[in-house]
């Protein structure tokens, strides 16, 4: 994550590519919540203005005119901060793969059957050539031209964006931060993430026929004391969802032990 004491990027609209995107947008993101707000989006609009008007004061009513301008043409879901998918449409067409990705995967369930399509060797995470693979296949269904150059271009920024511990793959909790925010169900778990050993025995106590897998029933169950536990906000719609992206990982109904770990575990050993 970028610190104030790196160099300020420039926002030079534009002309930005890719990975000057996501260097402005992990700049700004200071506390990596995958939005920008409060401070973070004044300081981002302050920096823009800087940049068209060669000076800008937050105080002054002008300054927040436009940013209000700026609020409703890129605040879609008028939530009154911005994520990244919404700030992604500043980039030129052939850049914007982000927002590409979000035509091709609208829901948490469609990203999870996706995930388990390209992790093909179901190892917890997609590497640098089952990612090419999958982005080949995104922009192909997007109708995006590419050369070989350019897919190799974009496959190497998600890295960048994404791969946050430098390992040269992804895990699920970093690819699906290419989702709009309230599509990705992980954020919700992530102050629950389980140990191990939690895990097993929390595996164990829910796969009640001791058939090595969880089926949806079983899942439904573990789900509802999960939130009830932890005092999650969860309504039965928001449940059902979790539900039906996680059984999107499944093998035809059968949760096995891998797949839920790759959710519900913290250190996974995978």
């Amino acid at each position: 994550m970028a610190t104030q004491a790196q160099q300020q990027p420039k926002l030079h609209l534009a002309e930005l590519t890719a990975e000057q995107f996501i260097d402005i947008w992990n700049h700004f993101d200071a506390d990596g919540n995958g939005y920008i707000e409060g401070k973070e989006l004044e300081n981002f609009f302050k920096e823009l203005e800087t940049t068209r008007r060669g000076t800008s004061d937050p105080s002054h009513a002008a300054f927040k005119e436009k940013m209000k301008e700026f609020m409703a043409k890129f605040d879609k879901n008028t939530d009154g901060r911005i994520e990244m998918t919404e700030l992604a449409q500043i980039l030129p067409t052939e850049e914007n793969f982000l927002l590409c990705f979000r035509e091709f995967v609208g829901s948490s369930a469609e990203f999870m059957a996706a995930w388990r399509r390209y992790d093909t060797d179901r190892s917890g995470y997609i590497e640098s050539n089952e990612l090419k693979g999958f982005l080949s296949d995104l922009l192909k269904k997007a109708n995006r031209n590419y050369d070989e150059k350019k897919l190799n271009e974009y496959t190497q920024t998600i890295l960048k964006m994404f791969d946050l511990n430098g390992d040269g793959k992804l895990g699920l909790s970093e690819m699906a931060r290419l989702l709009p925010v309230q599509e990705n169900f992980l954020l919700k778990f992530q102050g629950i993430r389980l140990t191990v050993k939690e895990f097993d025995s929390l595996f164990t106590l829910y796969d009640k026929d001791g058939n090595g897998y969880i089926d949806e029933q079983e899942l439904d169950t573990l789900l509802k004391d999960l939130c009830d536990k932890n005092k999650m906000d969860v309504d039965s719609t928001g449940l059902v969802g979790y539900k039906k992206s996680i059984m999107a990982l499944s093998d035809g109904g059968k949760l096995y032990r891998t797949e839920l770990e790759i959710v519900l575990c913290r250190d996974s050993t995978l």
